[in-house]
C-alpha cells in the first residue's frame, strides 16, 4: 500500500480541496455575470418587505432564551460523544462502561438541576 505520512499521499486531498475552491468561486463569478441587476429603491430597503418599519429591529430576547439554547448545545453535544463510544464499545470493555455511566450521570445530575431551577420553563 505505501508510506500513508509520506507528502505523495496528501496530493489527491489537494487536488480535491483546490477544485473544489476553484468551481465554488466559477460558479459565483458565473452567477454576478447571469444574474439580472436592476436594484429599485423598495429592494433596497430593510427586509425587501415593502412595509415601513413600525419599531427598530434590534429587540432584547430574553436570558431563558439563550439558556434553553445553551442546554440544547450541551445535549446535544453528548449524543454526539455517544456515537463513537458505541461504536467503540466493545474494545473498550467495563471501564469504558463505566466512564459513559459517570459522564452521563453528570449529564442528569446537570439537567435535574436545571430543570428545578426552573431554566427550562418558557415563560
Amino acid at each position: 500500500m505505501g508510506n500513508l505520512t509520506a507528502p505523495e499521499s496528501y496530493f489527491p486531498i489537494l487536488v480535491f480541496i483546490a477544485v473544489g475552491m476553484a468551481l465554488g468561486t466559477l460558479v459565483l463569478y458565473l452567477g454576478r455575470f447571469v444574474r439580472p441587476d436592476q436594484p429599485y429603491r423598495a429592494k433596497l430597503a430593510p427586509y425587501e418587505s415593502g412595509s415601513p418599519l413600525f419599531q427598530d429591529a434590534r429587540v432584547q430576547f430574553p436570558i431563558r432564551y439563550y439558556v434553553i439554547a445553551m442546554l440544547f448545545v450541551i445535549f446535544d453535544i453528548e449524543t454526539a460523544f455517544m456515537f463513537p463510544w458505541a461504536v467503540a464499545f466493545r474494545h473498550l470493555g467495563i471501564v469504558g462502561l463505566v466512564e459513559m455511566i459517570v459522564f452521563i450521570t453528570i449529564l442528569v445530575v446537570g439537567f435535574w438541576y436545571a430543570w428545578k431551577k426552573g431554566a427550562l420553563e418558557w415563560d
